[in-house]
């Protein structure tokens, strides 16, 4: 979206300067007043009308002194028109018939609570994501997005405001995300991308969703994370239930994988290296007993046969 706010270009005078000019106007008013205050003639009665109105000139020109920290901006307008951003650090004085927008620029923190929300095989999980913003175009933070100016007299309810938008944003943004997505992958098959599996795919993704939603704000997202996920407290033992069958069951394939492929390399060595003639039901015999070592959970208790191998 194209930025559209640019500097201000208006005239600005050094602060401490104007502040001096000011305060010797109201010095030198004042004591004209005073001097002539009998008002005995009409030179004096002009002298007094000049210099009250010097006076309240001069206090009405010390509305225009404005200080700004680093990353700080002011929006400024003239009955209503913009007429620019000031960003420069320091004290300075403008126009008093400038109305100006306190805004801050330094990058904020949003640590949202979880929420609850469905994948997309419709589980019930709870994520949560922290979010680091900050304002990069302050003509749409405050002319794109409707809000109260009138309850907004200080930069921290403004800025409370954008904070309770970008939460308001996150949020939907998250769930948009979440279900597009399954907590887990199906019976352990890495078929697609996952929540929990995902890493900066998703990061990315999100904050890619977040910068379209946040962007009309004047809103620039630094890095969006989700930082908590897990399945809703109704199916969280049932799911760690299955999770730890499917570990079992990948288990004891790898098991089975790896005793089948023992016991085919002792019978290559047993008939290569001509140990012993064994006819197929004594291999049957013995690759089922193998099999019952190897794969069972508790140690096998040995046998001794003192008979020969046809007993």
């Amino acid at each position: 979206m194209e930025k559209k706010e640019f500097a201000f270009m208006g005239k600005v005078v050094n602060g401490f300067l104007m502040l001096f000019v000011l305060l010797a106007l109201l010095i030198a008013s004042a004591v004209l007043v005073v001097i002539n205050c009998d008002c005995s003639n009409a030179l004096q009665i002009s002298v007094v009308v000049l210099g009250s109105l010097i006076f309240l000139g001069a206090l009405f020109c010390m509305t225009g002194f404005m200080m700004l920290e680093p990353n700080t901006a002011r929006v400024m307008m003239f009955f209503g028109k913009y007429r620019g951003t000031f960003t420069k650090t320091g004290f300075f004085w403008v126009n008093p018939f400038y109305s100006t927008k306190n805004l801050s620029l330094r990058a904020r923190n949003l640590d949202a609570e979880p929420i609850k929300v469905n994948d997309k095989s419709g589980n019930p999980v709870l994520i949560g994501q922290v979010l680091v913003w900050k304002l990069h175009d302050t003509y749409r933070a405050c002319f794109e997005v409707d809000a109260n100016d009138n309850a907004m007299d200080t930069k921290q309810s403004r800025m409370a405001f954008y904070e309770n938008f970008v939460k308001i944003q996150g949020d939907a943004a998250l769930r948009k995300v979440a279900g597009e997505y399954p907590y887990d992958e199906a019976d352990g098959q890495a078929s697609e991308l996952t929540l929990r599996g995902g890493g900066e795919t998703i990061n990315k993704e999100l904050e890619e969703e977040l910068r379209n939603r946040l962007d009309l704000a004047g809103i620039e997202v630094v890095e969006a994370r989700i930082n908590y996920l897990a399945y809703a407290p109704e199916i969280a033992a049932v799911m760690l239930r299955r999770q730890q069958a499917s570990a079992i069951i990948m288990a004891r394939e790898k098991i089975v994988e790896g005793a089948v492929s023992m016991v085919k390399m002792a019978l290559d060595k047993l008939s290569e290296e001509n140990v012993v003639e064994l006819d197929d039901d004594k291999k049957a015999a013995m690759v089922s007993n193998l099999m019952v070592v190897l794969c069972g959970d508790d140690t096998a208790q040995p046998v001794v046969n003192t008979g020969t191998l046809n007993m």
